[in-house]
């Protein structure tokens, strides 16, 4: 069993031992897809002394612009000593957060990753089936401690790595980490709202649905809060830069993506890979959201719905290769248990087309009014959260990058000034600025507004 598995008798009456079963097996805890206690703070074996130090000293060695050199002296160190699943999470924080330093770390982006992270990277990423790249699980969900118990209480909480060694940036990862702890405690009467599908138990999913909808706004109040200890221009300049990927960053200096050293003798086995950067898309709360109210998104990441969605082609032509949404193509950035929890959540059954199917009854009972009404309020709220963080990216991304120019950042070739020249260019007075590239790679307020005009198109039934 996962060392952050919930014993089933912690969830107690009244959800099923099917629920809590679900529950356990894909490693939700009673801090939803956060462990069940807070992250290691440092390896235990004294062998990883060297990942500890420059993980430690990341943020003045980037500054003083030694990051990469120090990276290139350092050994390939072994996986062996790692023994626990916290151990292995650890692991990952540190050297996903060391990739990102070492390729965004200098005036022209690092193509070639060293063997001294990718080597261990690629063994690490491969137990915690994720992708070797700072994932949203290595920047949020395992890079934070707590003064306190409560991970709800974002004053409480502190980040353990970041790349500016700013309160700025620390803010910006906990307030997730808050979000995350605010939801898991609908993940329960949600599941049992699924499973009262097959009975028709009305009240018990309307009750489910209230406490969802009270539990979305509570979340938003959170992000909304970003402003308190975040300034948007160092976010812009300072932070952002070193969260990009390497999927679609062909203008920031990394047409091939990076190449992963595979061999500690051998510099030129490898090979080339573009992954995206960390973003709240690989959030398994935001996407449990989605799946227990039936929103479908169809966008790939680029403002297009997916082929899949789109209008069958003519008999003449030749039809698209179905490709998969960026919701789902993301999952793959989660970590392996938390995936398929979705999946798993996804085949209990279906709100919505209870929702609709009840809608079109000539004749309605009280309670299946209340239903209906809840849903419907559920979704407003979730599109009302969509359109808050669309707010936040327009005050963090859109706004800086019309106010940059290339001198701010120094001649620097990373996310931010090709956000800067992207924002200035056709289109950039524009709101929806077209051609800004979120850290993910996709077309950041498109893709965003796409995401909310879908969810609010799941509530009208």
């Amino acid at each position: 069993m996962s060392p952050h598995a919930v014993p089933v008798s912690d969830l107690g009456s009244p959800y099923s031992e099917s629920v809590a079963y679900l529950m356990q097996k894909h490693a939700v805890t009673s801090n939803g897809f956060l462990p069940a206690k807070a992250p290691l703070c440092r390896l235990p074996d004294m062998y990883y002394l060297a990942w500890e130090r420059i993980a430690n000293e990341m943020p003045v060695l980037l500054n003083n612009g030694t990051l990469r050199s120090r990276v290139d002296s350092m050994d390939v160190l072994s996986t062996e000593y790692l023994r626990s699943e916290p151990e292995w999470r650890r692991a990952f924080v540190i050297l996903s957060f060391l990739t990102h330093a070492y390729v965004w770390g200098g005036q022209e982006p690092a193509e070639i990753l060293p063997a001294s992270i990718s080597v261990p990277l690629l063994k690490v990423a491969k137990t915690l089936e994720l992708p070797p790249v700072l994932a949203y699980a290595g920047s949020n969900l395992w890079n934070f401690t707590t003064s306190g118990r409560d991970f709800t209480d974002v004053d409480s909480l502190r980040c353990l790595h970041t790349f500016t060694g700013t309160e700025d940036e620390s803010w910006f990862f906990v307030i997730s980490v808050a979000m995350e702890a605010q939801a898991a405690a609908i993940i329960p009467p949600c599941l049992a709202a699924l499973e009262a599908i097959k009975t028709r138990d009305y009240p018990a999913i309307t009750s489910a649905l209230i406490e969802m909808d009270e539990c979305i706004s509570k979340v938003g109040a959170l992000i909304e809060r970003m402003h308190e200890r975040c300034d948007p221009d160092v976010f812009y300049h300072k932070i952002r830069p070193f969260l990009a990927g390497s999927k679609n960053m062909e203008a920031a200096g990394l047409p091939k993506g990076v190449f992963y050293s595979e061999s500690a003798t051998d510099p030129e086995k490898g090979q080339w890979r573009q992954l995206r950067g960390g973003s709240n898309g690989q959030s398994s709360m935001i996407q449990f959201f989605d799946v227990v109210l039936g929103v479908q998104h169809t966008n790939e990441g680029n403002g297009r719905p997916s082929p899949a969605s789109s209008p069958a082609p003519s008999v003449r032509s030749s039809p698209e290769p179905t490709k998969p949404s960026f919701h789902e193509e993301v999952r793959d950035y989660m970590p392996g248990p938390h995936r398929r929890f979705l999946t798993a959540v996804s085949q209990m059954g279906s709100i919505h087309e209870l929702a609709a199917t009840v809608a079109q009854l000539d004749v309605r009972t009280a309670e299946q009014d209340d239903f209906v009404s809840s849903y419907k309020r559920a979704t407003q709220t979730l599109t009302a959260f969509r359109n808050i963080h669309i707010q936040i990216v327009t005050r963090y991304i859109v706004l800086p990058s019309r106010r940059a120019t290339q001198r701010d950042a120094g001649g620097k070739k990373d996310l931010a000034s090709v956000s800067a020249s992207a924002a200035s260019g056709p289109g950039g007075d524009d709101d929806s600025a077209p051609e800004l590239k979120g850290t993910g790679g996709t077309t950041l307020i498109p893709f965003l507004k796409q995401a909310r005009d879908e969810t609010a198109e799941a509530g009208d039934v």
